[in-house]
C-alpha cells in the first residue's frame, strides 16, 4: 500500500499504479468511502484530484474530503452551459465548507471555433456534433485539470448505467496514465442520498424534480418514471452512448462500447 510513497511522483510507473490499484481493491473493498479516501491519500505520494459536477455523489465526496481535511484538489469543469441551480450550489458548497473549488474552463479559441462551426446549439444535430461539443467543453479541460496528478477520484457508481456496470474501486487508467479511484462504486443512489441527508450535505434542488444525473442545461432533462438513471442525459441519443467522453478509455472506441 506504500508503493508510491517510496518513489517520487514523477517516477511512478504504469506497473506500480496497476499494482497499487489491485492492492486497493483487495484491502478496501468492504470499507466505507471515508476510509477509502483516507487510505488512498496515505498510499499515493503525488497529487490527487477529485472532479465534481455537483451531483449528489460529488457533493458527498467533497463533504468527506473536507470533513477529514484531506490534501486532495477539488476541481470542477465549468462548461459555460450549467444550470443556474448548479452555480448556486457551487457557491453554497464553498461557503458551507470554507474551501474553494478550482474551476477549469474551455479554451476560448477552441470554443469560439466550435460555435462558429456548428452554432450555439449544434450538438442536437448529430452524435458527432455533440461529442465535438463535449470534447471542447469537458474532455480537453479535464486533461488540463488532471495534469500532473497521480490519482483521479470520481463519483462513478457501478449501478448508474450498463456502461458503468464494470466500475471497480480502483483501476489503472491506461489512457491518462494514472490511478482512477471510485469510492462510491458499490453504493446505490439511495445510499448516497441517505448519507447526504443524514450529514446535511448541500444537494442540487433539481434532484427533487427528477433530474437524477445533472450536466449541462441544454443536454439534461428530468427522468421519467421507470427510465434508467442517466436517461435524461443527451436524451435524443441511444442509451448506449450516455457518456460525454470523460470516462471513456482513450484506447476504446464508442463502437466497441456499443457492441
Amino acid at each position: 500500500m506504500t508503493i508510491l510513497q517510496r518513489q517520487s511522483e514523477d517516477n511512478a510507473s504504469a506497473a506500480d499504479l496497476a499494482t497499487l490499484a489491485a492492492a486497493l481493491n483487495t484491502s478496501l473493498g468492504d470499507r466505507h468511502p471515508a476510509e477509502r479516501l483516507k487510505r488512498l491519500r496515505g498510499a499515493v505520494g503525488g497529487r490527487i484530484a477529485l472532479t465534481t459536477g455537483f451531483g449528489v455523489e460529488g457533493q458527498v465526496l467533497f463533504h468527506l474530503v473536507a470533513e477529514y481535511d484531506l490534501a486532495i484538489d477539488v476541481i470542477t469543469l465549468d462548461t459555460g452551459r450549467l444550470f443556474p441551480e448548479t452555480y448556486a450550489l457551487w457557491a453554497e458548497t464553498e461557503q458551507r465548507y470554507g474551501r474553494r473549488i478550482t474551476a477549469i474552463y474551455p479554451e476560448s479559441a477552441q470554443l469560439g471555433n466550435l460555435v462558429t462551426r456548428q452554432g450555439i446549439n449544434g450538438f442536437y444535430e448529430s452524435v458527432d456534433a455533440r461529442q465535438a461539443c463535449c470534447q471542447v467543453r469537458k474532455v480537453e479541460p479535464l486533461g488540463r485539470a488532471l495534469a500532473g496528478a497521480t490519482a483521479w477520484i470520481t463519483g462513478m457508481r457501478a449501478d448508474q448505467s450498463r456502461f458503468r456496470g464494470s466500475t471497480s474501486l480502483a483501476a489503472f487508467d491506461t489512457g491518462r496514465g494514472m490511478l482512477k479511484f471510485n469510492p462510491l462504486f458499490d453504493w446505490s443512489r439511495e445510499a448516497v442520498l441517505a448519507f447526504a441527508q443524514e450529514h446535511d450535505v448541500p444537494v442540487n434542488p433539481l434532484h427533487q424534480t427528477g433530474f437524477f444525473s445533472i450536466g449541462c442545461a441544454p443536454c439534461t432533462r428530468a427522468v421519467r418514471p421507470g427510465e434508467p438513471e442517466r436517461a435524461g442525459r443527451w436524451w435524443w441519443e441511444a442509451e448506449a452512448r450516455k457518456e460525454c467522453g470523460l470516462h471513456l478509455d482513450r484506447h476504446t472506441t464508442l463502437a466497441q462500447q456499443d457492441a
